[in-house]
């Protein structure tokens, strides 16, 4: 019990402290690790077993959060054309994501996973650029002359 509440505290730490380019990719991060769990209530044969629809549908519909969370962050005014095609994507990704859940389609699945992922990277770089580092500290010298 005392791991878990020491890994929830490190966790919500780690949101608390994260850049505005890191949160995004968390984001992103999480809508893969649902999808990956979405897919992995499917069998061999291209089915999902009853014990496991539960954990299919959660897995789509916390993905869909996720992507709205996404949607909700887009700063439509001052990201111009890139908010505007993000923001048909994230429209599409859950329009498709509602699909495979009511058809239990794999394919569906596999296709957002690899966008998402993809979007994953892009975000990641962009956060880790130079131009989105945190200014480096300067330390101010006293002026005793006043």
């Amino acid at each position: 019990m005392g791991f878990q509440n020491a890994y929830t505290a490190y966790r919500n730490t780690a949101v608390k402290t994260a850049s505005q380019g890191r949160l995004i990719v968390m984001l992103y991060e999480g809508a893969v690790r649902n999808l990956d769990a979405a897919a992995s209530c499917f069998k061999a044969d291209g089915t999902i077993a009853a014990k496991d629809i539960e954990k299919f549908g959660k897995s789509i519909v916390k993905t869909q959060e996720i992507i709205s969370e996404l949607q909700v962050s887009l700063d439509m005014d001052k990201g111009g054309q890139i908010a505007q095609n993000l923001m048909s994507l994230y429209v599409y990704f859950n329009q498709e994501l509602m699909s495979a859940n009511i058809n239990k389609d794999r394919q569906k699945i596999d296709f957002v996973r690899n966008m998402m992922s993809q979007l994953a990277s892009a975000w990641e770089t962009a956060s880790n650029s130079e131009a989105n580092a945190p200014a480096k500290y300067v330390p101010q010298t006293l002026n005793i002359q006043g």
